[in-house]
């Protein structure tokens, strides 16, 4: 181990990812004064938030008639109640000062006639209380997450942020007291160690798609930030809820944007039969994802796929105007035209549900302090460690997210992180030393992973969890076929020690990079099959064909799940907050969830 040397640094705040999430916090801790950094295993403008497409969902009404508790009432309906209700009126509330604060940064959204945000409608936004659509979703045309994610860096390079680019987060360092004091990681380009010591560690590393065969996620989105959270002995919540987007490309699962059914497209089987109006009688195409991917799949299930496998479904924008397409949609038309072949203003896309987003992550409040479950205290705050975007379960998404909710989830939380930072931090204060000894067990995980020759190649054993997930954990489940996934990832386990890394070097080792976010994958891939195996009821994205109704009465609670090194994964609750955050709205009682 004496090979292994760190290099300190010390800051007040440290962000770990340069998503949306991850500048916008990283971007308010530096505008409250405090000297901060943000590590990211890619360059920012490289981050996943680049490929959102559709749009971020505030209240602006430029369009039409809006309100903030209309948008509440989607967001808890969408979460099939098991959103925290004091959470979501925050995030809807601060959604319209969010989009007008990137705008002011220069954002590039796309305009209407009088020069306002233009927005369009996307599935499950509706008007006064679910009365029928309405156009929600602000867009710069279909690249609103590049264009977001651009002016979010813009602004973190004028207030001085400090980032660390292509360095690889390793753990968390956690004091005996269980604070977090920062964390480690690994500069790829030259092989040296650092130690990021805070008084504040945010953690905004995305989702883990890739745990899955297919997924709209790239190849980074492996949950880093999750899984340190778990080996720090933390728990993560609500991880059975994985949500399929309806149209992914056929074959490759490139996203194509919910936005273009919000434009006018829709689906059609081998019939050519629109089949969403009978599952979906008033929203049709624009009914929530997880309810359109449903129908998509029971559509292939009982043989009116299409293709001559008749294993997918089409998605037409063929009858739209090539103007409209043109200015509304380019990025797709593209996509469509690379990975399918297809040109949109003649033909239909082929389409499949595909994993796209975790409702699941770190549990936290509202601030984006993270909890955990101590004592009898479900609401218990970890001192120094905060989490945010798809990372994090804050959770206004519940058991399902709502088309363009992600975005104004990233800016309204990663902004409120930031404010949080900026009034419990004092800048330059002092702080403990870091021991050696506080991250030894940091370097012989490393240095194991590293020095691993074994028979199992890294790709082997990510190809079988990625196979067990799609096949187990997917659309529809059932308890039998749960059962066979937290067995099937169980075996996997039992091959890790196995595993066998080639590459022994500590500069630009792919091998070895691949090696640690296949460790970080199949610990989330752990919780997930075993949280849905666990819930007996069907609830947004988590849909059981043996229990097909939602239990309010027995599973309106939150799952926490913790994994141990060895794969054994523990499961306790936590109850869903029942209470909103003002009283200009009311908790908004369960119903039937219909589209």
């Amino acid at each position: 181990m004496s090979s292994y040397n760190w290099i300190d640094h010390t800051y007040d705040v440290v962000v770990v990812g340069a998503g949306g999430s991850g500048l916008r916090a990283a971007l308010g801790a530096a505008q409250a004064g405090l000297r901060t950094a943000c590590i990211t295993k890619v360059f920012p403008t490289r981050s996943h938030t680049v490929a959102a497409q559709g749009g971020i969902a505030a209240s602006l009404g430029n369009m039409s008639e809006d309100s903030w508790q209309w948008h509440m009432y989607d967001t808890v309906k969408g979460s099939d109640w098991l959103g925290d209700q004091d959470a979501i009126e925050y995030l809807v509330r601060n959604a319209p000062a969010a989009v007008y604060e990137l705008e002011h940064w220069g954002m590039p959204f796309s305009r209407t006639e009088e020069g306002k945000i233009y927005q369009r409608a996307f599935g499950g936004m509706t008007r006064n209380f679910g009365e029928g659509p309405v156009q929600r979703t602000c867009a710069a045309a279909d690249r609103t997450g590049h264009a977001m994610l651009h002016t979010l860096y813009g602004q973190c390079v004028r207030e001085e942020t400090e980032f660390f680019i292509e360095y690889f987060a390793l753990d968390l360092i956690m004091d005996e007291d269980g604070v977090c004091r920062g964390v480690t990681a690994w500069k790829l380009d030259d092989g040296t160690l650092h130690r990021f010591r805070a008084q504040k560690t945010i953690l905004a590393t995305g989702g883990y798609g890739r745990a899955y065969f297919s997924c709209t996620s790239a190849h980074t989105c492996t949950g880093d930030g999750n899984a340190m959270v778990l080996r720090a002995g933390l728990p993560l919540q609500d991880m059975e809820f994985v949500q399929f987007h309806p149209t992914g490309i056929y074959g490759s699962g490139c996203l194509i944007t919910e936005g273009a059914r919000g434009e006018g497209g829709y689906v059609t089987n081998s019939e050519g039969e629109r089949f969403m109006e009978r599952y979906a009688p008033s929203a049709k195409d624009l009914a929530s994802r997880d309810v359109v991917s449903r129908a998509m799949t029971m559509e292939i299930r009982e043989g009116r796929g299409v293709g001559p496998e008749k294993d997918h479904i089409y998605l037409h924008l063929n009858h739209l105007s090539p103007e409209t397409l043109h200015e509304r949609l380019p990025g797709i038309s593209e996509t469509a035209k690379i990975f399918a072949g297809v040109d949109v203003t003649k033909e239909p896309i082929p389409v499949l549900p595909t994993v796209h987003y975790n409702m699941g992550g770190i549990p936290t409040n509202f601030h984006g302090e993270v909890l955990t479950k101590k004592g009898g205290d479900p609401d218990a705050v970890v001192p120094g460690l905060m989490a945010v975007g798809e990372a994090a379960c804050v959770s206004v998404h519940g058991a399902n997210r709502l088309g363009s909710n992600s975005l104004i989830d990233l800016v309204v939380f990663g902004r409120a992180a930031g404010l949080r930072c900026g009034a419990t931090t004092e800048a330059g204060a002092r702080q403990p030393e870091l021991p050696k000894s506080a991250t030894d067990a940091h370097i012989a995980r490393l240095d194991k992973m590293r020095n691993a020759a074994g028979d199992q190649p890294v790709a082997k054993l990510r190809l079988e969890m990625q196979r067990a997930m799609q096949s187990n954990c997917a659309v529809f489940r059932t308890g039998s076929v749960l059962k066979e996934g937290v067995d099937a990832i169980e075996d996997v386990y039992k091959k890790l020690p196995g595993i066998d890394v080639k590459d022994r070097g500590m500069i630009w080792n792919t091998d070895l990079v691949e090696a640690l976010e296949f460790e970080n994958l199949i610990c989330q891939a752990a919780v997930t099959v075993n949280s849905a195996a666990n819930r007996e009821e069907s609830r947004g994205a988590h849909a059981r064909e043996d229990f097909s109704n939602r239990d309010d009465e027995k599973w309106m609670k939150h799952t926490l799940a913790w994994c141990d090194t060895a794969g054994k994964v523990t499961l306790d609750y936590r109850p869903v907050h029942d209470y909103t955050l003002s009283n200009e709205i009311e908790y908004i009682k369960p119903k039937a969830r219909v589209y």
